[in-house]
């Protein structure tokens, strides 16, 4: 749910500098002053007096605020050392934080640096997508849902070109949407995000021309889901795998395809959790939530790629009908699983979500998407998420265009080992392995069901949701992940 903002550009002879608003300048040591020469002649202010007698020192993100009755000016420290893309995201969420509170309904924000046209393109375009990340809020159950210190209406940028930077301006608003949505379905309460409200939420996808399917339960006992559907036998919610096709290349035989797991709440099941642990459970679906949010903003971008996203929407919950552990359930791909702990029940979607995502799509490579284990959590901390591959080349590829763009993964082992930890004396498998390595076997597992195909698995447990501030995030649901996998279809990896 983020702020309703309109990104206008203009050029200076459209500039109402006598109207109430704040003008943003971006500035470092190096300003020019000529364009400060309108406002000081309405104001009677010296901006360079004023400098001299602040502290300003235009150091990254230190502001100095100048008000008059006309109106008003705020200067945004540019920094001295070189900057990345990164660093203007935070600097936009910077910039939004600052000017929050401060009541004006329009801002004008001017770049005041000597850089390139095609420089300030990318400065301006990637501080207005922090800016807008950071105005994310999910306000939906409160009384008064409305943010009561965001005035904004208009945000206008003084720009001297404007098709280049609209351009970067409606990438930007079609990754947004699609990380907004992941957002918004991983904030929402399990009473309402039930797995057929999930199946609803995706439905509204087809509007922007992405091709939806929904299995029901009836349809994959047909298939030989059984490791899906025991799942969510202990619930009354019904379970569903829902495909996703964005046909962004007809002509093109080659796809890649993105699977997510979507427990809407996992409460262990009979291997109950304890009354902490359930807590966060809501977020469990997170997986899946990424894999729908890039699916949106691949389509909305219209990405020249055959994108495939598949996700498996079930509930984990104790009843009479539950599975049990002692159980052992037949794959959709043959094998047998021996049910050690009901908890683990994510790798559980995942095999036959995969299994089925492969045999029927054939797709070039795939990565799944799970809030898998809490183990990642105590390796990884909150800052990456757990990477392992088959294939080292699709790893490496991951995890540099992750240090791009801060969607930072970790590459971790895969030795036959871990494999083995999983192998049951009385079925092909078993769910669960030692406490040692836990998140390496579970990756181990799903392996079972990816045969030749390249395939990359991601444990997002600690990624999708941190209550930690920073510039670009205001706590909760991160939306970690689906700009991850949005760049990877739009760089067209291996075709």
């Amino acid at each position: 749910m983020g702020s309703i903002l309109k990104f206008i550009i203009i050029n200076s002879k459209n500039i109402s500098w006598e109207s109430n608003q704040l003008f943003v300048f971006l500035v470092d040591k190096n300003y020019k002053s000529q364009y400060f020469k309108k406002w000081q002649s309405l104001t009677g202010n010296n901006i360079n007096n004023i400098i001299e007698k602040s502290n300003f020192s235009f150091k990254f993100g230190q502001d100095l605020l100048v008000r008059s009755s006309i109106n008003s000016i705020l200067l945004l420290g540019y920094g001295e050392t070189r900057k990345t893309n990164l660093d203007y995201e935070k600097l936009g969420g910077i910039l939004f934080s600052k000017i929050d509170k401060l009541k004006f309904k329009e801002i004008t924000i001017i770049s005041n640096l000597d850089v390139s046209e095609n420089k300030q393109n990318i400065i301006i375009s990637r501080l207005l997508f922090g800016f807008k990340l950071k105005s994310y809020t999910f306000l939906k159950y409160k009384e008064n849902n409305k943010r009561n210190g965001l005035k904004i209406e208009n945000i206008k940028v003084l720009n001297k070109e404007t098709k280049a930077l609209n351009q970067h301006l409606s990438l930007n608003a079609n990754l947004i949407s699609g990380i907004f949505f992941s957002k918004d379905l991983t904030f929402e309460p399990p009473n309402f995000l039930t797995p057929e409200e999930f199946v609803n939420q995706i439905n509204s996808l087809k509007k922007i021309g992405i091709e939806i399917e929904v299995l029901n339960e009836n349809d994959m006992k047909q298939l030989g889901m059984n490791a899906l559907l025991g799942v969510g036998r202990g619930s009354i919610e019904k379970s569903y795998l829902v495909v996703m096709k964005w046909n962004g290349s007809p002509h093109s035989k080659n796809k890649i395809a993105y699977v997510g797991k979507g427990v809407c709440f996992d409460s262990g099941g009979l291997s109950l959790k304890t009354p902490r642990g359930m807590i966060d459970m809501k977020e469990d679906m997170g997986g899946a939530g990424i894999v729908v949010g890039s699916m949106k903003a691949i389509a909305l971008q219209k990405v020249k790629r055959n994108v495939i996203g598949v996700v498996g929407l079930v509930e984990n919950m104790p009843s009479s009908n539950s599975q049990r552990p002692g159980d052992i359930v037949k794959s959709m791909s043959g094998k047998t699983i021996e049910i050690l702990n009901t908890d683990a029940e994510g790798r559980l979607v995942l095999a036959d979500a995969l299994h089925y995502t492969i045999k029927k799509f054939k797709p070039n490579f795939v990565i799944d998407l799970a809030t898998l284990t809490g183990a990642i959590i105590s390796a990884l901390g909150k800052e990456r998420a757990g990477l392992f591959s088959n294939d080292e080349n699709l790893s490496e590829y991951i995890f540099q265009t992750g240090e791009k763009i801060d969607n930072l993964v970790w590459k971790m082992p895969m030795d036959k080992i871990y494999g083995q930890k999983m192998l049951s004396k009385i079925a092909d498998l078993k769910n669960i392995g030692t406490p040692e390595g836990s998140s390496i076997q579970a990756a181990a597992f799903l392996q079972n069901f990816v045969g030749k195909t390249s395939w990359a698995h991601l444990d997002v447990a600690g990624v999708v949701w941190s209550d930690l501030v920073s510039e670009i995030h205001s706590g909760g649901a991160t939306g970690w992940g689906v700009r991850l996998l949005f760049e990877i279809a739009k760089n067209n990896y291996r075709f």
